[in-house]
């Protein structure tokens, strides 16, 4: 046989069977891109005229999406309509988990019985875990250890029998240490004392346990609420719960969630008078709208649960008005443009702000949330995402933004997030006491500013620590961290991507009882009362990169928040058209670092406490009422730029006056 002959019969051979070339193998390779130039139109007219497919058109920035081969985009780069194309097009996941090295959790709760309690460990690692070493601590009234196991296994008695009572140390050979696979209950049982009180009350603060793995990887149990199966602490802290009292919930504003879809789950789906709230729903990875946008991730479910779960509180029985949502009332839109791994394109994103100012008077949209953060690629200005969120604040829609979970080095703030005009929010955690605010810190991971053209940012800073919400059973989220689920079923999750939607639920609260508050207005509400981290000695005990203006308040942002603040640095219009864009007032010190003005003289330079500090207060009012306002004769003499004596007088004047209004 001939060699043509023969080459002819193989192909037709491969032709025709499971090994044939599929048609895009034997086609040019496709690629995706962003054009921006001139208007959306005629680049669609340009991309077809090479044959290329239009698949996003992003009026809204001049631009499309397209795919076309490479021989199509080089003729297309030939226009002088093109101005600027973009290849790579990924974006990052909605404001992610802040990183942990270990891959072994320990549950939220313990389960406590007649004997003892219960603790279940998630070996998240594809091989077993050993256990290294074990710490307990335990209220002495218990008694000392009866019995240990681990997996239904029983740790040698040898190990711990003349241990005592109150805490127990224990230390595995690598031979001899527990494995754990994949969930495993940790078991203690306890003899209690002859003269032990019977039936006394135990409550998971008292006791402290850290398993440690070999690998350095140890995981710890959290201190808990009193009642930490269902504890909303976030909505009483941030002042929502004394309005809610009043009817003020947030009826009557459309919040709109930019994020990975939703669980229609009955408290999200409906308002507190169980009436269906959920006004549109658009799904931008696919362009189809009126259709039920299915949470595969659970993390939009999480940040919408933040903002509008109508639920009630358990831990307030018979509160009919302790709701889990800061604005439980709230309308909702419905935007997806994440996947199930929380993974965004940004064709998609910017797609998806535009469907919001697009149908912003259909369906009175007034906020939007978008609790992601992109590390910045472009100045702010050139960045796609950022041009749609400008035109949102434009059209009159209140953007609010995770600052990230970059943290704590500078200069880690996210995009969005780093936008000027903006509602930027970072993160603090109460220590897992709500009653006291002496222990409330801004974490590690919340990211921090100045931004890359020198902005200060975050504007403010919200609870954002073991947020609890609802989340889809079954969801990428509750795969990754079933240790966050309570027993409740609630999923507790911590980062500045909660902070963000907790501001989204306030701003829906304040536009309730303002319904004309520009985004400009309402963003000024918000920084104006907002309470700062101050040292006994009268300095800030956090940067303003750190802090932005301190911690929201919606109760404060309506008896002391201004209306009106200076942003004549700034111009939206202009930066809009192009004819100017604008950088912020940090400088870099001499040692290279960023710095303000003026900067040594209002931050202490003592690193403040992650946890409980003698000298830091949140707000004008505690830093001045403070027990120990005298400093020590150990402390140096500091002069503080800040008059808060003043600001403390005045925001009491005004308090009193507001006070003496006849009822309206």
């Amino acid at each position: 046989m001939k060699y043509s002959n023969i080459v002819a019969a193989v192909t037709a051979f491969l032709l025709s069977s499971s090994q044939a070339y599929s048609t895009t193998e034997l086609q040019a390779e496709q690629l995706q891109v962003m054009l921006q130039g001139g208007t959306a139109p005629e680049l669609r007219a340009l991309v077809e005229a090479q044959g290329g497919t239009v698949t996003h058109d992003l009026h809204i920035i001049d631009a499309v999406g397209a795919t076309l081969t490479q021989a199509q985009l080089d003729e297309v780069l030939k226009s002088s309509l093109v101005t600027r194309h973009i290849s790579d097009l990924s974006a990052a996941p909605p404001d992610k988990e802040p990183d942990t090295a270990c891959e072994v959790g320990g549950a939220l709760e313990l389960d406590f019985n007649h004997t003892g309690f219960r603790w279940t460990l998630y070996n998240k690692r594809k091989e077993p875990a050993t256990l290294e070493s074990l710490n307990l601590a335990w209220p002495k009234s218990l008694g000392t250890i009866k019995k240990i196991s681990v997996g239904g296994a029983d740790i040698s008695p040898s190990l711990y029998k003349n241990t005592g009572t109150g805490a127990l140390n224990l230390q595995f050979s690598k031979s001899k240490a527990p494995a754990l696979r994949k969930k495993t209950d940790l078991q203690v049982d306890f003899e209690p004392a002859s003269d032990s009180t019977p039936n006394t009350p135990l409550r998971q603060r008292d006791f402290e346990i850290t398993a440690s793995f070999h690998g350095d990887c140890n995981t710890e149990l959290i201190p808990g609420y009193e009642n930490n199966h269902e504890n909303f602490y976030q909505t009483k802290a941030s002042g929502a719960t004394a309005l809610h009292l009043l009817g003020v919930t947030g009826k009557g504003v459309t919040v709109a969630v930019l994020d990975s879809g939703l669980w229609e789950h009955r408290d999200l789906a409906e308002n507190s008078a169980h009436q269906s709230r959920i006004i549109a729903r658009y799904n931008s990875i696919t362009n189809v709208g009126n259709q039920e946008v299915f949470d595969e991730s659970g993390h939009g479910t999480h940040m919408t649960s933040v903002i509008a779960n109508s639920g009630v509180h358990g831990s307030q029985a018979g509160n009919k008005n302790a709701f889990k949502g800061i604005a439980p009332d709230v309308n909702l839109v419905v935007v997806k443009a994440f996947d199930t791994e929380g993974q965004g394109d940004l064709l998609d994103i910017v797609r998806a702000v535009q469907w919001v100012i697009d149908n912003k008077d259909a369906y009175s949209i007034k906020v939007l949330n978008l609790s992601f953060a992109a590390r910045p690629r472009w100045k702010y200005w050139e960045d796609p995402i950022n041009q749609a969120v400008m035109r949102a604040w434009d059209s009159g829609i209140t953007v609010i933004a995770a600052a990230g979970n970059e943290g704590p080095e500078l200069m880690t703030i996210g995009s969005p997030g780093n936008l000027p005009y903006i509602i930027t929010v970072g993160a603090i955690t109460d220590s897992w006491t709500p009653d006291t605010r002496d222990d409330d810190y801004i974490p590690d991971f919340s990211s921090r500013g100045p931004t890359p053209t020198a902005h200060i940012k975050p504007d403010i800073v919200a609870p954002g620590g073991h947020i609890a919400g609802l989340t889809r059973p079954g969801s990428t989220l509750t795969k990754q961290y079933p240790e966050y689920i309570s027993t409740t079923g609630n999923f507790v999750m911590t980062g500045s991507s909660q902070a963000s939607a907790l501001v989204s639920g306030i701003a829906a609260l304040l536009l309730q009882l303002e319904p004309d508050l520009s985004p400009d207005q309402l963003k000024c509400r918000l920084i104006s009362s907002a309470e700062p981290a101050i040292n006994r000695d009268g300095l800030l005990s956090y940067s303003p990169f750190e802090q932005g203006y301190g911690l929201v308040s919606v109760t404060r942002a309506i008896t002391l928040g201004e209306k009106y603040c200076d942003s004549s640095q700034i111009n939206l219009q202009r930066d809009l058209s192009g004819e100017e864009h604008f950088h912020g007032p940090a400088i870099i010190d001499v040692h290279g670092t960023p710095s303000l003005p003026g900067f040594n003289k209002m931050v202490s330079g003592e690193k403040s406490a992650n946890g409980l500090s003698k000298t830091r207060k949140w707000g004008v009012k505690a830093h001045i009422e403070r027990s120990d306002s005298v400093m020590s004769s150990s402390e140096p003499s500091v002069t503080s730029p800040f008059n808060w004596s003043e600001i403390y007088t005045r925001e009491k004047a005004t308090i009193e006056n507001l006070s003496k209004r006849p009822p309206q």
